[in-house]
């Protein structure tokens, strides 16, 4: 009885030095495991770190930002601590205001409603305008000669329009009625063009919208200046040229050069918005780049240098810019003569 008694009291001694000893072991698992878990999560946090430098000033869209349009103007951090100086919005429209639509799936249209940066910069070209030559044309109705540089400036810029561009594009009796749109369009597009230079502000030009929206004004000219003089049938007729050729061969060498006509007719004006866009649009691009360099080497060695250099470039870069405003506007206001032209003297 007393050596049964021995017996069990051994075998429950070993059975608790066997559990306490999975205890251990469990124990140590739960360690590692917890030691595992810490890596993974260090590494986790490592992955969601933020990019570096390079790629967050050189990502394309962190660039492209700063040439499209917004809601908004971009203003130093002194001004405003989150660097947006927001549009007033008086409809109370959103960004993206659902418009009519299912319920699965209901359109959004964005800044339906809201005021724009480009929109106001357009806004602030257009008054400008109004009140320089309101005042401009007070000065001319006085009959007294002109004084200051401003009013000569502004005078012999009207006088290049009118004899260097209007006049030998479209005729000496037809040129004086689309004067006032031409001089219209070409200090339209200038003051956007100067406006996109200053700090903060942006191009409107650098819009592909703004731009499209200026070659279908042009295009609606061009075709209803054809039309007035010709009429519709009349217009649509002269696209095809007079050819020296009867018979089969003649009509359908006639017909394919209209067609050509025609669809050149809708092509030229397309071109025209993508010239002055792509223009614009680049050469903002390209400043946005170099300067995202300084960002790029911030905290190193290399800014000392680097920095200098940038700004260099971008002055010089700025005053190329500042002569491709006038360019293009000069651009796109010849070539609108010429397609005018064209409409009224066909062939």
């Amino acid at each position: 009885m007393p050596l049964h008694n021995n017996a069990g009291l051994e075998d429950k001694n070993q059975d608790q030095a066997a559990d306490e000893h999975a205890a251990d072991d469990h124990a140590q698992d739960d360690a590692d495991a917890h030691a595992a878990g810490d890596g993974s999560h260090d590494a986790g946090e490592d992955h969601d770190a933020p990019p570096d430098a390079m790629g967050f000033y050189l990502d394309p869209g962190h660039l492209f930002d700063h040439v499209q349009d917004a809601t908004y103007f971009e203003v130093p951090k002194f001004i405003k601590s989150s660097g947006h100086l927001n549009i007033p919005n008086p409809l109370g429209f959103t960004k993206e205001t659902p418009m009519i639509g299912t319920a699965e799936s209901p359109p959004h249209l964005k800044f339906v409603g809201q005021p724009t940066k480009y929109m106001v910069l357009e806004f602030v070209s257009a008054v400008l305008i109004a009140v320089v030559f309101i005042w401009l044309a007070r000065k001319v109705a006085s009959g007294r000669p002109p004084k200051g540089k401003i009013w000569n400036m502004l005078e012999s810029v009207v006088l290049f329009i009118r004899d260097d561009v209007a006049r030998p594009s479209i005729g000496k009796a037809d040129a004086d009625r689309y004067m006032p749109f031409l001089l219209s369009l070409f200090f339209f597009v200038l003051v956007l063009n100067l406006l996109g230079m200053i700090p903060f502000m942006g191009s409107a030009t650098a819009s592909v919208a703004v731009t499209t929206v200026l070659a279908l004004v042009t295009f609606a000219v061009v075709l209803g200046a054809g039309i007035k003089k010709m009429g519709v049938a009349g217009f649509v007729k002269a696209q095809a040229p007079h050819i020296e050729m009867t018979g089969i061969a003649g009509a359908a060498l006639t017909f394919s050069i209209w067609c050509i006509e025609m669809f050149g007719l809708f092509i030229k004006h397309f071109v025209l918005s993508i010239r002055l866009f792509a223009n614009m649009f680049a050469g903002h691009l390209v400043l946005a780049m170099f300067v995202a360099f300084i960002g790029v080497t911030w905290g190193t060695a290399l800014v000392w240098g680097v920095a200098p250099s940038v700004v260099l470039f971008s002055i010089a870069l700025s005053m190329l810019e500042l002569f491709v405003a006038f360019l293009q506007a000069y651009v796109f206001v010849f070539l609108a003569a010429l397609f005018i032209g064209m409409a009224l003297h066909p062939h």
